[in-house]
């Protein structure tokens, strides 16, 4: 016997051999599955068939279970789609019996389920009185009552299908698109619905297919009148007991129809939302976003040729970007006025300025105050609470409570999609099912704008962050830069009043990320609101950013200009992120006592028992192999744990059991003449003016 071979997620063979202790129970399993169905074909009257088919009686009854089952899928679709979106996407009291009320048709006895139907909805039920007396419906024994015993029992196959595409969806997704506008019932049905179809399809083909195959439930609660009740089913119940042969027959149908499901759905009903409940790596290339460690065209962003039209409406419009002064730095909180006014082409006007004013409670607890035109960079540790403080200007977090105001208007009452507030996260979340240009006109479309201004506006958008060519693209067709532009001309074009980007760059390979850097430098510069970017990049916090907000457990550390926060970091996380040495400590005469032990010598202490933080440079510490001589006091014993390279210079990793882990900076000849290794013991020495002593 030929062993079976295992098959992996996608299908292909693992090289596993099945063993014959579970290969033999399984054929025996496939057999018991299959030979019902040959008894059925090998006992198929074929020369008959067509008569049997044909009979007035059997026309009539698959009329009537055509109708029924059609009605029942409308009304599953009507009822069950809520359902299922509430169960997947909301908490509430009672989530568990709600759930298992919708699976408990599925395994009750389909004439248990007919007497449960007769006495809720029959003449002598719970609500059949109130339904006759109100509305004249009488439900048993009429075709309404067979399209409710058929939905009783079919519809929960569309609820959990749909529940579980709905769970593989991701509420990145519908959050973004309320961020930019649109209500809860509109993000459902141009987001939520587009991109579970594959589960909804498959729960809804599932559902006919039940419906149409209902017995038990049907002939107890709706009886087996011809022409009004009997379905198919029944129909195939009756002949079985006069004439057998038609009853082949008719199965032979039913079977057929069955199969024909199945083999279109191809499994999805097992696989339920397969586009939408991908795997993260596969979701984020589904948008373009590529996941870090993966590049196209060795770190270049491909650009194609663009499009005739496109390059004819460039050459007609005014060139929308210009680079930045490169060596221009920002000295206070505000950019300068000739800064922000430098070129009033970077971006459309937006019809005003709007400063921000927000109060932050809960696991957030901060202030934060900007004036129009503002970028201000967040950082800090993972569980800083970066993305709350997102999320609460957003209103879309229990966690943290923003009391907000933009531009003078207090937005704190109102639902996200009338806030203003604009959202792009880090992979983008583009809708995959629409364009480039949809994706971007989705946030005018939900303003109200026309479908043909609003084309043109995104339009627009896109050629001024330089994929103008790439509007007919989808997600998928668009490397990660291209997609990250996308998804900030989509922001940009909801006109927002205040911008939120997480980790706008995080996916982005070096080459693309400072191009992308500089479309988003000089597009921020002509934004009249408040732009926050979360970031753990210090190129993008000098670069981008007016201010600098350092977070650590919800709570602001330091909030100034970025040469501000280089020159004097009060936290260890953004001075190891600026690559200096941080070591935090309480103040003494002298210098600061370290936690865990040891101890500092400075040049200018702080007062005693002041928490304060020491950060000195790589570059400031010198590595020897011997113990320095004369008197220095910073000294101390370590071993070289890493070395590696930074530009034309190497960093070396350097632990001690008196201090914390230090970082030197030296030459490669240095560390050829010093015989540096990892493993290697070796002494390390700062000077005491070289250490700079920061309140925290």
């Amino acid at each position: 016997m030929k062993r079976l071979r295992p098959q992996g997620p996608a299908g292909t063979g693992t090289g596993v051999r099945a063993p014959l202790a579970l290969t033999v129970p399984a054929l025996l399993a496939v057999a018991f599955l299959l030979l019902p169905l040959l008894g059925i074909l090998v006992h198929t009257p074929w020369a008959d068939l067509g008569t049997h088919l044909s009979s007035p009686a059997v026309v009539e009854a698959l009329r009537l279970s055509l109708l029924v089952s059609f009605w029942a899928l409308g009304l599953s679709l009507l009822l069950g789609v809520p359902l299922a979106w509430l169960l997947a996407r909301v908490d509430f009291p009672g989530k568990a019996l709600v759930r298992s009320l919708v699976l408990l048709p599925m395994v009750l006895p389909p004439t248990v389920g007919g007497v449960a139907l007769l006495l809720g909805f029959g003449r002598r039920g719970i609500a059949g009185p109130w339904l006759e007396d109100t509305f004249g419906i009488t439900l048993p024994f009429h075709t309404s009552g067979a399209v409710v015993a058929a939905t009783f029992v079919a519809m929960p196959f569309l609820v959990i299908s749909l529940e579980g595409a709905l769970r593989g969806l991701r509420p990145g997704y519908e959050e973004t698109a309320a961020s930019l506008g649109a209500s809860p019932v509109r993000v459902f049905l141009t987001v939520t619905l587009p991109m579970v179809a594959p589960g909804l399809t498959a729960g809804a083909a599932l559902t006919w297919a039940r419906a149409l195959g209902e017995f038990g439930a049907t002939i107890t609660f709706a009886g087996n009148l011809p022409g009004a009740t009997q379905t198919l089913p029944l129909q195939v119940y009756l002949l079985l007991q006069s004439r057998p042969e038609a009853a082949t027959s008719l199965s032979l149908l039913l079977l057929a129809i069955a199969m024909a499901v199945l083999i279109a759905l191809r499994g999805r009903w097992i696989q339920g939302a397969s586009a939408a409940a991908r795997t993260a790596p596969d979701r984020i290339a589904h948008h373009g976003v590529k996941p870090a460690p993966y590049h196209d065209h060795q770190g270049a962003d491909p650009e194609p040729e663009p499009s005739p039209e496109s390059t004819a409406r460039r050459e007609a419009e005014p060139e929308p970007d210009r680079a930045p002064e490169p060596d221009r730095t920002r000295e206070s909180g505000r950019a300068p006025e000739s800064d922000r006014n430098r070129d009033s082409r970077a971006a459309p006007p937006h019809g005003g300025s709007w400063s921000l004013h927000a109060d932050l409670t809960g696991f957030t607890r901060l202030s934060l105050d900007a004036a129009p035109g503002i970028t201000i960079a967040v950082v800090g540790p993972n569980g800083a609470g970066k993305t709350t403080l997102l999320r609460a200007l957003l209103g879309l977090t229990p966690r943290a409570h923003a009391v907000l105001r933009l531009g003078g208007r207090d937005v704190t009452a109102l639902p996200p999609h009338r806030r203003g507030v604009a959202w792009v996260p880090q992979d983008g979340a583009l809708f995959p099912h629409l364009t480039a240009l949809g994706n971007t006109a989705y946030g005018p479309r939900a303003h109200g704008v026309p479908r043909a201004e609003a084309r043109r506006d995104a339009q627009r958008w896109l050629d001024r962050l330089g994929v103008g060519q790439l509007s007919g693209r989808r997600p998928a067709q668009l490397s990660g830069g291209q997609a990250q532009r996308v998804a900030l001309a989509r922001a940009l074009a909801a006109r927002p009043r205040l911008l939120l980007l997480d980790e706008p760059l995080a996916a982005l390979d070096q080459t693309t990320r400072a191009r992308v850097r500089h479309t988003l430098r000089t597009h921020l510069d002509g934004f009249g609101g408040v732009c926050l970017i979360v970031t753990h990049d210090p190129v993008e916090a000098v670069s981008l950013a007016d201010r600098v907000l350092v977070l650590d457990e919800g709570r602001a550390l330091q909030d100034a200009h970025p040469a501000e926060v280089a020159r004097h970091p009060r936290s260890p996380w953004v001075a190891r992120m600026l690559g200096q040495n941080a070591w935090p400590g309480s103040a003494d005469e002298s210098g600061l006592g370290l936690f865990g032990g040891g101890r500092l010598t400075v040049a200018e202490p702080l007062p005693a028992g002041t928490p304060a933080l020491a950060v000195f440079g790589p570059e400031a510490v010198s590595v020897h192999r011997e113990r320095p001589g004369g008197s220095p006091r910073n000294v101390w014993p370590g071993t070289v744990r890493e070395i590696t390279a930074s530009g034309s210079r190497l960093r070396v990793l350097i632990g001690s059991p008196r201090v914390p882990d230090l970082i030197a900076e030296i030459t490669p000849q240095a560390a050829a003449e010093l015989g540096l290794a990892d493993g290697v013991a070796v002494w390390t020495s700062v000077k005491a003016t070289e250490i700079v002593l920061s309140r925290r």
